[in-house]
């Protein structure tokens, strides 16, 4: 806390001689205790002015203590840093000579020491509301370098200055290729593109449903030869962003083709699909229980509902619906594997060299006792792929639906950095229990049951029917 509050004191001066003539390089020796980084101790300042030295102390700490820190080719990581800042020069409209790359040794402070001196000499001939910008999109793109769905950089962060809890931001739609995968890992997508659900907003004012195929985005085919194009993206706005998407539509049902134009906007959401647990008896001796997160104290909550169901009446079996769950708490994840399998190791945490943790089932949790068959899809993200990965590993129940989301890298730390926004990466790596990596593959499902348009457009629900059969046989 001491480097940070230090750090912070002299970031006027360093502000003040980023925006004069650029400066040289500093020594790495004198600039030690600026690029320590360390967890948050309490709610961080206003955020200040992103700059040259906030970039640097972000590189050694990613180094650092990033769990590939050791072995990774940090010249990977200053080359998008660059090639970000000199498309970002380029869209506003001008380019600087000196906006070349530096030549890297794979030295790791002398690659930093050249890579600073060309940034503050091109930075150096921008505006001063360009050079901002110059530093935030250097520093998202050696963050995005890393190739890590649990790596990010937050900053920024706004809200609709008219929001309710509870309102959404967007078109008001989901569709089969989730946020996730159109921003991160849109390899994964698969044709065609469809609604899934209308939530509000200028969807349901524009009357979209279930089923409904999206044919282009912004006039721009959403896969082209099978795979998923950028044009998906579109479909997720986040605040601000409130440029409006035009969508060429096609439902199958009637035949019907047209073009709507949505405006992103705050929309009410219905309280019911904001709980984190809910449940309901299904076929007469079943229980059905979705689950959105894993939030503290959700598997107690997945429990006592499996608990109210099971009052006056013998129940066949169980399904927890975890399609959608971007997950949460990795204590959760182990206690609720703990209700289905005792004395079992659920996952390893372990190091780039090797060494792992593991974590171990909660024998102190009442067993079920009940077949459990578990919905998936590929919006099943991080600790519901631990939840996941173990069910089917340690043969606990059936996974049904499709596979996961593969974005699970190990649990993030936060460190603070000198601008008081936050940075976030694994410092150790997920595996699963038969300690296979499930980052960036996901976990299939024993009986792969995807939802077409069809079954959208007419409420059926085929992952659910499949494990109901399952459950009954």
């Amino acid at each position: 806390m001491t480097a940070v509050r230090t750090a912070t004191a002299g970031l006027a001066l360093l502000l003040a001689m980023a925006c004069t003539t650029p400066a040289p390089p500093r020594s790495h020796a004198n600039a030690a205790s600026g690029t320590v980084c360390a967890p948050p101790q309490g709610q961080p300042g206003p955020e200040t002015a992103t700059t040259i030295d906030v970039i640097e102390q972000a590189y050694f700490c990613i180094l650092g203590n990033y769990y590939a820190g050791a072995t990774l080719d940090a010249r990977t990581l200053l080359t998008a840093g660059f090639a970000a800042l000199t498309q970002e020069i380029i869209r506003n409209g001008r380019d600087v000579p000196d906006a070349t790359m530096p030549a890297l040794t794979g030295d790791r402070k002398a690659d930093w020491t050249a890579f600073e001196t060309t940034y503050r000499r091109v930075t150096g001939q921008v505006p001063d509301d360009l050079r901002d910008r110059l530093a935030v999109v250097t520093l998202e793109a050696i963050v995005a370098a890393l190739g890590d769905d649990h790596a990010r950089w937050t900053h920024g962060v706004e809200r609709p200055p008219d929001a309710y809890d509870g309102d959404g931001y967007g078109l008001g739609l989901e569709a089969n290729v989730t946020r996730p995968q159109a921003t991160g890992s849109a390899e994964t997508a698969v044709p065609p593109l469809f609604v899934t659900a209308v939530l509000g907003g200028a969807a349901r004012k524009a009357g979209l449903r279930p089923g409904d195929v999206i044919e282009s985005v912004n006039d721009s085919a959403p896969f082209i030869d099978g795979k998923a194009g950028p044009a998906i993206a579109g479909l997720y706005p986040r605040y601000p962003d409130a440029r409006p998407i035009r969508l060429r539509l096609h439902r199958p049902s009637t035949g019907r083709r047209w073009s709507v134009t949505l405006k992103p906007g705050l929309f009410p959401q219905d309280p019911a699909d904001l709980q984190v647990v809910r449940s309901k008896l299904v076929d007469g001796d079943v229980a059905y229980v979705r689950m959105r997160g894993f939030a503290p104290d959700s598997a107690d909550r997945v429990l006592r509902a499996i608990a109210r169901l099971r009052e006056g009446r013998t129940l066949h079996g169980v399904v927890l619906d975890l399609r959608g769950n971007g997950g949460g708490s990795p204590v959760e994840a182990v206690r609720l594997v703990s209700a289905f399998v005792h004395g079992k190791v659920t996952a390893y945490q372990c190091t780039v060299d090797g060494a792992c943790s593991a974590s171990r089932t909660d024998d102190t949790v009442e067993p079920v006792g009940l077949p459990l068959a578990v919905l998936t899809d590929r919006g099943c993200a991080s600790a519901c792929e631990h939840f996941s990965s173990a069910i089917k590993d340690l043969r606990a129940g059936t996974l049904v639906g499709t596979r996961t989301a593969g974005a699970i890298s190990g649990p993030a730390q936060s460190y603070l950095l000198r601008d008081n926004t936050t940075l976030a990466f694994p410092s150790r790596h997920h595996l699963g229990p038969n300690r296979e990596v499930i980052d960036k593959v996901g976990v299939a499902p024993d009986h792969h049951v995807p939802l077409t348009p069809q079954d959208a457009a007419a409420g059926r629900d085929p992952a659910l029917d499949k494990a109901l059969t399952l459950l009954h046989e």
